[in-house]
């Protein structure tokens, strides 16, 4: 796999090293990036979840509001 060099603000990096409660910055901001593509794809799955009966022409009942 390739890797990638960047420059972060260190003060970015130790706070989402504290917040993901990692220790080295390396794994920090690898959790931050695969936590907004898992986030992309529940997203994804979601906006295809709700078209599908358009899609289809199969009208399903709502879902119940949960809160």
């Amino acid at each position: 796999m390739a890797k990638v060099n960047i420059a972060l603000d260190a003060e970015l990096v130790v706070e989402v090293m504290v917040l993901a409660g990692v220790g080295n910055p390396q794994d920090a901001v690898e959790a931050v990036v695969r936590d907004y593509i898992a986030r992309g794809h529940r997203t994804e799955a979601r906006v295809a979840g709700r078209d599908e009966p358009h899609r289809t022409g199969q009208l399903l009942p709502p879902e119940p509001p949960q809160g």
